[in-house]
C-alpha cells in the first residue's frame, strides 16, 4: 500500500505541474512578468523531476539478484538526488538568471487580466498536489507512532521530494503575486526582478536540502542512534547473550534496513543447533518490534562461524 499510495502522489503532483507550467508559460509570454516565467521554470522542473520519481520507484522495486543481494532500493535516492539537481539547475538557475535581466532591463508588465487568474489557479492545483503529499505523511507518522516532522525528514524520497517541491511552489506564488502587485503598484519594475531572484533563492534551498538528505542516504545512514539502542537491547535481553559488542545498521531503502551484530555468547549456547535457535528467537523478536528490519545477521563470538537470521 505504501508504494501505491506513492505513485499515486507523484502522478498527482505530476499532473497539475504540468498543467500549470503550460499556463504559467503562456501568461508570463503575455504579461512579459519575469517572476511568472520564473514560476513557469519551477513548474517545468518539478514536472521533470516527476519523471524522475517514478523511474525511482519503478526500478527500485526490482527483485534481489546476484549482483545486487539486497535489492534495488538505493535507487530512489539516486533518482532523487537528480531531481534535486534538476531543481537547482532548471528551476532557480533560470529563476536568477531571468530576474538579474529584469533588473537590469526593467520591463513593463501587461495582460494582469491573465496573471492573477493564473495564479490563482496554480496555488489551487499545487495546494491539492501538496495536501495529498502532507496526507500521505501524516498517516504514515501515525502509523509509525512518530511526529510528522520526524516522519517527513525519514519519509520515502519521493513523497518527501513531492512535500517539498509543493510547498515551495506555494511559497514561490506568493512571492511572484507580491512581486508583480508591487511592481504594477510603485510602477518600479525591478520589484518583478526581484521576486524572480527570491525564488530562485528559494528554490536554492530546497534543491539543498533534497541534495544533501540523498546523498548521506547513498553513502550510508544507520538508524537513528535511539532504535539502534532498543534493537541492541532486544538481542542483549535474549537468554544465551552474554553481550552485544557491536551493532551496525544500514538504510537500504525507506522500509528496508540491513543490521549486523556482533555477540558474546554464554557457555550454554555454544552448540550449532543452541545457536541456530537463538538465532531464530533474535530474529523474530527484532522483526516484530522493527518490520523495516529485512536483514539481519549475527556474528557469535567465541564462534567460528557467522549465523543468518533471515
Amino acid at each position: 500500500m505504501p508504494d501505491e499510495e506513492s505513485d499515486a502522489t507523484v502522478l498527482l503532483a505530476g499532473t497539475a505541474n504540468l498543467a500549470i507550467a503550460i499556463a504559467k508559460i503562456v501568461a508570463g509570454l503575455l504579461s512579459g512578468s519575469t517572476a511568472l516565467l520564473a514560476e513557469a521554470a519551477h513548474s517545468v522542473a518539478d514536472t521533470l523531476n516527476q519523471v524522475f520519481l517514478l523511474t525511482a520507484l519503478h526500478r527500485s522495486r526490482k527483485p534481489a539478484d546476484a549482483r545486487h543481494p539486497f535489492g534495488y532500493g538505493m535507487e530512489r535516492y539516486f533518482w532523487a538526488l537528480l531531481a534535486a539537481v534538476g531543481i537547482l539547475v532548471l528551476g532557480a538557475g533560470f529563476s536568477i538568471t531571468e530576474g538579474l535581466r529584469s533588473i537590469l532591463a526593467p520591463e513593463p508588465i501587461a495582460a494582469l487580466a491573465v496573471i492573477y487568474p493564473v495564479l490563482g489557479i496554480s496555488f489551487v492545483f499545487e495546494g491539492a498536489s501538496w495536501l495529498r503529499a502532507m496526507l500521505q505523511l501524516r498517516q504514515e507518522a501515525r502509523a509509525a507512532g512518530v511526529p510528522l516532522l520526524h516522519q517527513l525528514r525519514a519519509a520515502e524520497p519521493a513523497v518527501k521530494t513531492v512535500a517539498l517541491e509543493d510547498s515551495a511552489a506555494l511559497v514561490g506564488l506568493l512571492i511572484a503575486a507580491i512581486g508583480v502587485t508591487l511592481a504594477v503598484v510603485t510602477g518600479e519594475h525591478l520589484w518583478d526582478g526581484a521576486a524572480s531572484i527570491a525564488i530562485g533563492l528559494l528554490l536554492i534551498v530546497v534543491a539543498f536540502v533534497l541534495g544533501r538528505d540523498n546523498k548521506a542516504m547513498l553513502i550510508g545512514r544507520a538508524l537513528p542512534t535511539d532504535t539502534q539502542r532498543e534493537i541492541r537491547a532486544i538481542i542483549a535481553g535474549e537468554p544465551g547473550i552474554d553481550e552485544v559488542p557491536e551493532l551496525l545498521s544500514l538504510r537500504l531503502a525507506p522500509e528496508q534496513v540491513l543490521v549486523v551484530a556482533t555477540v558474546d555468547l554464554d557457555d550454554s549456547e555454544t552448540t550449532g543447533a543452541a545457536v541456530e535457535q537463538l538465532a531464530e528467537r533474535i530474529d523474530k523478536k527484532v522483526r516484530d518490534a522493527f518490520p523495516m528490519v529485512r536483514h539481519l545477521y549475527l556474528d557469535p563470538t567465541p564462534a567460528d562461524t557467522r549465523q543468518r537470521l533471515s
